[in-house]
């Protein structure tokens, strides 16, 4: 058993003690994390610790099996963490903060022997770190997922589909077109096509700032995906200097109705599945 699984063991209310008291400012965060919660996560450490160093010649190794119960202590802490908004900092100190009571009952155990001591306190230090490391590395990793979900979310709600009438769908569009929106766009829009059974869907891009050649190849692809599902797509909002644009860089839309504003687009939707709209007698 190595040194430090040892004086773990033997000291582990004092460090616990310790640690969270000389803990810095803004590691725990008390609005969130309470703490009889706070003392449980640090109890789970020190234990995890005593029982992944207790083997010397695997201390360092953290995929060994003796670790098992760390890794998942630390990739819970980390992705609780990110959800209620600490930054990499405050978490990688809940980890480097424990040395220094450590460090202390080494000092008490093994104080007689400066060698010895010296070298427990270096191999601690490495451990510690490679586990501070380890868990800024989850904390990380679990950011980007948040992130990641979350402009998933963005995009799905940026892409609303209306149902306008019997038979008859809107998709007004806010902001740019690139790649993964278009798919987002596209997925959406044929699902509702399907849900509803309708054959006409207005795509208005009055919210669109600028249509290049990109833009355009993405609105032709999802009206041509919309009329393999057997629906016709009319593009609303073509404002003067969109028009321009598209003749500008040369683009067709080959035979797509398009019309300035959804009020006409409207009218010609209504007019594909045999509707219109008359006047009431006064």
């Amino acid at each position: 058993m190595s040194k430090m699984s040892d004086v773990i063991r033997k000291y582990q209310n004092e460090i616990l003690s310790d640690w969270m008291k000389e803990m810095p400012e803004g590691t725990r965060r008390t609005e969130f994390i309470g703490e009889t919660e706070f003392r449980n996560q640090c109890t789970q450490f020190l234990k995890a610790l005593a029982e992944g160093s207790r083997d010397s010649d695997k201390a360092g190794d953290l995929s060994a099996s003796d670790w098992a119960s760390m890794r998942d202590l630390l990739a819970e802490i980390s992705q609780s963490r990110v959800q209620l908004g600490f930054t990499p900092t405050q978490v990688a100190t809940f980890v480097f903060s424990v040395k220094s009571p450590i460090f202390s009952r080494l000092q008490t155990d093994l104080g007689k022997d400066p060698r010895v001591l010296a070298d427990e306190i270096y191999r601690t230090s490495l451990l510690v770190d490679e586990l501070g490391l380890y868990t800024t590395e989850i904390f990380q990793r679990s950011r980007e997922e948040v992130i990641r979900l979350q402009q998933q979310e963005m995009l799905e709600l940026s892409t609303p589909v209306i149902k306008l009438w019997e038979g008859i769908l809107a998709l007004p569009l806010i902001g740019t077109l690139d790649s993964a929106r278009t798919q987002i766009v596209m997925e959406t829009l044929l699902q509702k096509i399907v849900d509803t059974s309708s054959s006409v869907a207005i795509i208005d891009i009055t919210g669109v700032p600028t249509v290049d050649t990109l833009v355009a190849q993405h609105l032709i692809k999802t009206v041509t995906a919309a009329r393999l599902m057997g629906a016709e797509c009319i593009i609303s909002g073509i404002r003067p200097q969109i028009a321009q644009t598209i003749v500008h860089l040369g683009v067709g839309l080959g035979d797509v109705i398009t019309k300035a504003s959804l009020a006409d687009a409207f009218m010609i939707a209504l007019s594909r599945t045999g509707l219109c709209i008359t006047a009431r007698a006064a």
